[in-house]
């Protein structure tokens, strides 16, 4: 037959269970903190594989993923200037499993030059952190008879109507680094040609069917270095480490006419803090890695150091309302 608990024994009894019961919960309430990531983690590209931003978002998930202890996977979504990735990351689940390898096309031309993009740039995400940036370039064929910027400037002002430059789409990262060299020039008078690529356009200016190009640093090193394009001028705040010789158009007289494409890692908003700051010191540790950063200026990168979510987030801003000043300037009609 049971005996009765004395009232001794119950309290005690009680004040374990209790006891027990927060423990279980402040460790459950840790685990559930600390738990992040549990399974691998969707680096969403814009891009085919084998460009620039895959080729930035496969080496740097290749070591993220052993930071974070999961693998990362990179999945490229491509079509529509990147709009169509951006999209998808703005309509995922804000759990910190799918992120943006975010950059100037998606994130800032592309709802300044075209209608209906289905997502704010700046209220749809939450910034994680920014990479790197890449200069753009003005070149010529090397039949234009000039050596310098305020060369070419002068030769297109004598000449309105006869001289145009190649890019690599209307609203692009190319286009709008051409508009801006137009407008800081003074209005110069050079017509645009719109190509779908960065590659058709760099080869009708090699081939001579358009005299001047304005497009990523990286992407015509080649054809400068073997002489069939003439490297003018590059247009970040300082010179490239991989042009070391070739002046910046600030350097040339043209203060305004700093024009660069960058990747930024992002996620969809409403993504709790903790994740966000968890990616960021994440990045930032893989961002200091020497080998990482020696195989990026290589392929033309200029990485950047010290970023944080809210840096990010105002360098995103800036750039915004810098283009938007440049595609009123030029009078680009949203399409």
């Amino acid at each position: 037959m049971n005996q009765p608990v004395n009232s001794t024994r119950r309290r005690t009894l009680q004040f374990g269970l209790a006891g027990a019961a927060m423990a279980l919960g402040f460790a459950s309430g840790v685990g559930a903190q600390d738990v992040y990531p549990s399974r691998p983690i969707k680096l969403i590209v814009g891009f085919a594989a084998g460009g620039q931003s895959d080729i930035l978002a496969r080496k740097v998930g290749a070591r993220l993923g052993p930071v974070l202890g999961q693998n990362i996977v990179v999945e490229n979504r491509v079509g529509a200037t990147a709009t169509l990735a951006t999209a998808h990351v703005a309509n995922a689940e804000p759990d910190g499993y799918t992120l943006l390898m975010g950059g100037a096309s998606a994130s800032v031309m592309a709802p300044l030059v075209m209608k209906g993009i289905p997502y704010d740039p700046v209220n749809d995400f939450a910034s994680v952190a920014l990479l790197t940036t890449a200069m753009m370039s003005i070149s010529v064929h090397p039949s234009v008879p000039v050596k310098t910027l305020p060369e070419l400037v002068a030769l297109v002002k004598a000449n309105p109507g006869k001289y145009s430059f190649a890019s690599s789409g209307i609203g692009g990262s190319d286009h709008l680094a051409g508009e801006l060299f137009k407008l800081e020039a003074g209005n110069l008078p050079l017509e645009h040609v719109a190509y779908k690529g960065a590659a058709p356009a760099i080869q009708d200016v090699v081939a001579g069917h358009v005299p001047v190009l304005c497009t990523t640093l990286s992407s015509i090193q080649q054809a400068v270095t073997s002489g069939r394009l003439k490297l003018l001028a590059v247009t970040g705040p300082g010179r490239s480490p991989a042009a070391p010789d070739v002046p910046t158009a600030v350097e040339a007289g043209y203060p305004g006419v700093i024009a660069e494409t960058f990747n930024f890692v992002t996620v969809p908003a409403k993504t709790p803090k903790p994740i966000i700051e968890k990616l960021s010191k994440a990045i930032a540790q893989v961002m200091a890695d020497k080998e990482l950063l020696a195989e990026l200026a290589k392929l033309s990168f200029t990485t950047v150091s010290d970023t944080s979510p809210e840096k990010t987030d105002r360098f995103l801003r800036d750039e915004i309302a810098k283009w938007r000043r440049v595609v009123n300037a030029a009078k680009i009609t949203p399409q």
